[in-house]
């Protein structure tokens, strides 16, 4: 008896059979997978970019003075007159946040003592940082503020930062009140009548 050293053509035809239907079910998995991975990879892009801006006015509510101006016209806005958190390397900066309601974008405007609108001799920087804000709220009470906003087709952001009070003002000297001093009055003379 002799040993079989090859394939006959039936196993060959039945190996690739197999691999004829193995093949499609393993393609579609994989292209599965990779629709799976480019949804994924979009998904944390818009994650990153929502919490940088997030965080960027988080930092700029939490590093100001208190002293918040909350606007709402043509334009709905925030400004800090005074905030440590300068994206620019200002030691101390002006940043206002400012939806404006044509284009509905969100603006951040970083700049030292600036005025809305501008005036002509007046430098800042003005970052485009969302498009499509539908909804940019805040509350500002009890030394809490409170911020909502969303963007079309995105879920609602919220969050709360506590401890921002406003500046007390400083008495200048000589400005001091002085309690006022009771008035003594004086003795009626009574006249005898003789």
């Amino acid at each position: 008896m002799q040993r079989r050293s090859a394939f006959t053509l039936i196993e060959v035809l039945i190996a690739i059979a197999l691999m004829g239907l193995v093949l499609p079910a393993l393609y579609q998995s994989v292209d599965v997978l990779h629709t799976s991975n480019r949804h994924l990879y979009t998904k944390i892009q818009q994650s990153r970019e929502k919490s940088a801006y997030v965080r960027t006015l988080y930092l700029d509510i939490a590093g100001s003075d208190g002293n918040l101006s909350i606007g709402k016209n043509d334009f709905d806005r925030l400004c800090m007159e005074h905030t440590t958190n300068s994206l620019y390397g200002l030691s101390e900066a002006k940043v206002c946040w400012v939806v404006i309601k044509k284009q509905h974008t969100l603006v951040r405007i970083e700049g030292v003592a600036y005025h809305l609108p501008l005036r002509e001799n007046e430098r800042v920087e003005a970052d485009s940082v969302k498009q499509g804000m539908t909804l940019f709220n805040i509350e500002q009470k009890n030394g809490k503020v409170l911020v909502v906003m969303q963007a079309d087709g995105e879920k609602a952001t919220a969050f709360l930062v506590q401890g921002i009070t406003k500046p007390k003002l400083k008495k200048r000297k000589g400005s001091e009140k002085k309690p006022l001093q009771k008035l003594k009055k004086a003795p009626k003379k009574i006249q005898k009548t003789g």
